[in-house]
This record gives structure tokens, sequence and C-alpha cells, in this order.
């Protein structure tokens, strides 16, 4: 088993912090994704997206997307419950990462896409769309603070794969892409304060 994998993606953090949370160790392989190297025929042939990372599993099995991954570990070491115990808490745990990926995590892609001198390299780039979703992205910022004010960790009381997907993609739009959240969201950074200082943050 090995995982594909590289260092400053926020989708390979993701499952670099869950397995961290969990306590597992997985052998990694680097993916130079500037070199394109997850693009190349050896790499399509284990992800036809081209996208990393990519979970290889003994008999050959590749298993693709950032959350399928982790739910595979969950499966398989279910301690410390990360996507929930009862129905309501794995409902609540789909609900928010689904408001992550889609109302945060896909306008700071677009931003990423449209709006930074690294992929202008890469394809034509549409400086409206950019700016859209810049407006999309402070949204959801605005969304996470006003749920952080009811509960400690983004889906309630406890730590979940939720806050590992949301602090790998907060980061990359904090730091990379270029798009800080306001401090007055102080319910926020509060959150953000405290999971960073977990050492899973470190993995």
């Amino acid at each position: 088993m090995k995982l594909y994998d590289y260092p400053a993606g926020p989708n390979p953090r993701r499952v670099r912090i869950f397995l961290a949370e969990k306590g597992i160790d997985v052998p990694l392989e680097h993916v130079d994704i500037l070199k394109r190297e997850q693009k190349s025929a050896n790499f399509l042939a284990k992800n036809p997206i081209g996208s990393i990372p990519v979970l290889e599993l003994e008999d050959g099995t590749c298993i693709s997307e950032s959350v399928a991954i982790c739910r595979y570990f969950e499966e398989f070491h279910p301690n410390p419950p990360l996507f929930g115990r009862t129905p309501v808490e794995k409902a609540v745990i789909e609900m928010w990462l689904r408001r992550v990926e889609l109302n945060f995590m896909v306008p700071v892609g677009m931003v990423w896409i449209h709006g930074h001198p690294l992929t202008a390299q890469l394809i034509k780039q549409i400086p409206e769309a950019a700016e859209q979703n810049r407006k999309r992205v402070h949204m959801g910022y605005r969304l996470l603070d006003d749920q952080l004010a009811e509960c400690e960790f983004v889906a309630g009381s406890d730590y979940s794969v939720v806050d590992a997907v949301l602090l790998a993609s907060l980061d990359f739009a904090n730091n990379l892409v270029g798009i800080p959240y306001d401090q007055e969201l102080t319910h926020l950074k509060r959150w953000h304060d405290a999971v960073s200082a977990r050492p899973s943050a470190k993995a």
C-alpha cells in the first residue's frame, strides 16, 4: 500500500491530517505536479482524472479523491470515529463536508485557476471568474464563522473529517491563493488556531 502525495497540495494534505488523527502510517510516494507527473501515462493508468492523492492497495486497486480515501481507512480503523457514530452524526458530517466543498473549496479553486500567476502558465484565465469567486469565498468564511459560533468543531462537539478537510482548504486559501479570512470572524479564528495547534496539522 502507498499514497501518492504532493506536500503543498491541499487535497493530499487532507488525507495526511486524517491519517495523523487516526495514528495510521502509510508510505508516501511523491508526485511532482509542477512537472506534470500526474499527467503521465503511468499515473493516468492509476487515476484517469490525473489528480492526487491516490491510494494504491496491495492488490493494485487505486482509490482517488481525498474523502473516499479517508472513508476507506475509517472502515478499517474506526477509532477515533471521524465520520460520526450515530446516523445523525454521520448525516451532519456528510452535510458539512458538502458545504465546505461546494461553498468554500470550489470557489477557492476557481480563484486559484483564474486568478493566480502559477496557473496562468497552464490555462487561459478569466479574471471575472476569479473576482466573482473571491466574493463567494468570503461568503463561505461567514457561513463557517456562524456555524462555529454554535459548535466547537465544524460538525459538532467532536473533531471530524470535516475539520481535516477545512483546515487543508483554508490554509491553501489563506497562504497560496491569497484569500485570508477577516480577523473579525472570531469564531473561525478560534477554530483555526485550535486545529492548527493539533499535532495532526503538521502532517
